[in-house]
């Protein structure tokens, strides 16, 4: 329970930012479809969908015993009708909340080490600090999971907008018509088929490796994952 107390806010202001940065991008793009519907905003509650972001995360916490824990927010709306430039703004966008949690993962790294000598600095805060390092250590893990699960290519995820401006377009179109039944390919693939699962989410187990290793000598209590 205490993990789920520190993970689940870090993966809800992860996908509110991932949401955001989809918004922002397409009103830089010349679509206003987020900013007009209120949904340029970092306030959570218009970024919550019931089941995506409350019950599915919840399910897999509990249903693995705390090894596996996923969601998602509410997709901002956008009319890539909109953009200035529709390829390369459907590019952007797609990329934009990618880009985000990349980023993201970065900030928590370097915070992760900033805490860890301001612990070794500060001894008595060291128990708040430490609690602190944690959600950071699932910031890092989290944003480069939700990075690279949107890398994958499988209609509606961001990956697949920009494999489908690289298709002809004769395939393009049923491509991305798969987006109807791409949630139930998604859960065949985590559930069915791990080891291809895994292949694809490779990516943010060798970065997440890579951050640990430069981490770990600041870490103020053993890291969560």
């Amino acid at each position: 329970m205490q993990e789920a107390l520190l993970a689940l806010p870090v993966l809800l202001f992860s996908m509110v930012a991932h949401e955001y940065a989809h918004g922002y991008a397409a009103l830089k793009q010349g679509d206003q479809t987020a900013y007009m519907l209120g949904r340029l905003t970092f306030n959570p509650l218009k970024h919550i969908d019931p089941f995506m972001t409350v019950l599915l995360p919840l399910m897999l916490w509990f249903g693995s015993g705390g090894r596996m824990v996923f969601g998602g927010a509410k997709p901002v709306p956008v009319n890539p009708r909109n953009y200035r430039n529709y390829k390369r703004g459907d590019i952007i966008v797609s990329l934009a909340g990618i880009a985000t949690n990349i980023a993201l993962a970065g900030a928590c790294l370097a915070l992760v080490v900033g805490t860890g000598l301001l612990g070794a600095a500060l001894p008595s805060g060291g128990q708040s600090l430490a609690l602190f390092q944690r959600m950071l250590f699932w910031g890092i893990w989290l944003n480069l999971l939700l990075a690279f699960f949107n890398l994958i290519p499988i209609p509606p995820l961001d990956g697949s907008h920009v494999l489908a401006h690289v298709l002809p377009p004769s395939l393009a179109l049923p491509y991305r018509q798969l987006a109807q039944y791409g949630f139930l390919v998604l859960l065949a693939l985590m559930y069915f088929f791990r080891s291809l699962f895994a292949i694809l989410l490779l990516p943010a187990f060798l970065l997440h490796d890579l951050a640990m290793r430069v981490a770990l000598p600041f870490a103020l209590m053993q890291p969560p994952l």
